[in-house]
């Protein structure tokens, strides 16, 4: 933890709040006295304070009104009770002022800002400046397009207004710890987190696959060049799409890793079988706040279990169907905006409708290894401190058995776990059998005969 971060983001904060406190009493007065004498307080001077409140307004040249609106949508974070003066009730009809807007909480006590409070802050009875108000939260503003802040919540048949005011985590952490907020994997957000603690040298791929892996190296590497500095951004979609296919334990999550340590960016793992749901809208609203979260930082998303909402699907039939069909086509839409790297794995590249295959840049198979990189793996499999029994010959046991990287890793923990039960660093030749005859079990395979040489 930063204190100094801390230290720099409230101290601009509370005089920044001062300022807002300033202006919205200021507006309470004008509104119920009918006052327009007294002359708007301007915004304070930001200065080179290291505060990250501070960079974040100056880099994106805020004016005031915005200005106010992001101090407004974030007050119920970090000082509610500049907000209570909302509460005042309209003694003629017993009720709020409907210009105020505000909702309830669930279980905050205190008011929760709407369009409609922004719009009263900013413009009380003036229609222009309200119509202007807007444009604040239109798509393309940077509220929106940089998950700063938005309207949500308002019902299809209601004012736009009358959506709740609220600031992402990510902004809320950049303007209260000064650094990005790293969600955790929950029902609104049902992604995580994956990293590897292993680098490029201990990815054992044949010579195709990671000849293509490096095509989207390539791409993360010069794709902001590809679009902007050479103009392609008018002739193809932003983003890259890929489509790892091929047996568990062949390296599709751990290259998905190794892609965004490289290029130090966050991988965030979304397990399509887990979210897909059989309440109709429950899909799009599970995934929504993935996209809203990623689409304005540079993360790599990976979808595992893609079949389970991109299988091959019979003739539709039934509404849930049409509407499983829906929510294909809402998560396709989403995937071809991304801007940055999308990755979906299956492990049956024939469970993938082929309607879907043109939308990929790339499909890329990971096979089961052959004998010179199961070697390989068995080689780095075991910790540099072990020793191995003299009967234990790694070459035949690589060329033996047709076990994948994921496989040998669970052979080795199983062998290292009997060495220390023993008391020993020895790895032994019949905990590698046994190990290799629990993975064989796991798959219904039968394990072939081994014969160890004379030693």
């Amino acid at each position: 933890m930063d204190t100094h971060l801390i230290t720099a983001n409230a101290r601009v904060l509370y005089r920044d709040l001062q300022w807002f406190r300033q202006v919205l009493d200021l507006r309470m007065k004008q509104y119920f006295e009918q006052d327009t004498s007294t002359e708007e307080p301007p915004p304070p001077a930001l200065e080179d304070d290291g505060a990250v409140y501070s960079q974040i307004v100056q880099h994106y040249q805020m004016s005031t009104p915005e200005r106010l609106v992001l101090l407004l949508a974030l007050c119920p974070h970090i000082q509610p009770q500049l907000l209570d003066v909302f509460f005042i009730k309209n003694s003629t009809y017993d009720r709020g002022f409907t210009e105020f807007g505000g909702i309830k909480g669930v279980q905050h006590g205190g008011f929760l800002p709407t369009g409609e409070t922004a719009a009263f802050l900013l413009s009380a009875h003036n229609l222009q400046q309200r119509f202007m108000l807007t444009q604040l939260f239109a798509p393309s503003h940077f509220f929106a397009s940089h998950n700063i802040l938005k309207l949500s919540g308002a019902q299809a048949e209601e004012p736009m207004l009358s959506g709740a005011l609220q600031m992402s985590r990510e902004y809320i952490s950049y303007f209260t710890q000064g650094v990005a907020y790293q969600p955790d994997y929950n029902t609104l957000f049902p992604a995580k987190r994956i990293q590897t603690g292993l680098d490029w040298e201990d990815l054992v791929l044949d010579l195709h696959t990671m000849s293509e892996v490096e095509e989207i190296k390539t791409w993360i590497e010069h794709g902001s060049a590809l679009m902007n500095d050479w103009g392609m951004a008018k002739r193809i979609k932003p983003g890259y799409r890929a489509l790892f296919y091929g047996p568990p334990g062949t390296g599709k999550s751990f290259t998905a890793c190794l892609l965004g340590k490289a290029f130090q960016l966050d991988v965030y793992r979304i397990d399509l079988s887990m979210v897909v749901s059989k309440y109709i809208g429950e899909t799009e609203k599970n995934l929504a706040g993935v996209f809203d979260q990623a689409a304005s930082k540079n993360w790599i998303l990976f979808f595992d279990e893609a079949d389970a909402l991109f299988g091959k699907r019979s003739v539709t039939s039934s509404a849930n169907d049409r509407y499983a069909n829906q929510e294909v086509a809402y998560l396709l839409q989403r995937i071809e905006d991304f801007p940055g790297l999308v990755i979906l794995a299956t492990n049956l590249k024939a469970n993938i409708d082929e309607a879907f295959g043109r939308r990929f840049q790339a499909m890329i198979y990971f096979p089961v290894p052959g004998p010179e990189q199961r070697l390989r793996l068995w080689q780095q499999a075991f910790p540099s401190h072990v020793v191995m029994e003299a009967a234990l010959q790694m070459e035949e046991i690589a060329g033996t058995y047709e076990l994948t990287g994921g496989a040998i890793i669970n052979v080795s923990r199983y062998c290292c776990l009997a060495a220390l039960k023993r008391n020993s660093t020895t790895i032994l030749l019949k905990d590698v059998v046994m190990g290799i005859r629990k993975e064989f079990a796991k798959e219904g395979r039968i394990m072939p005969q081994f014969k160890a040489r004379s030693a």
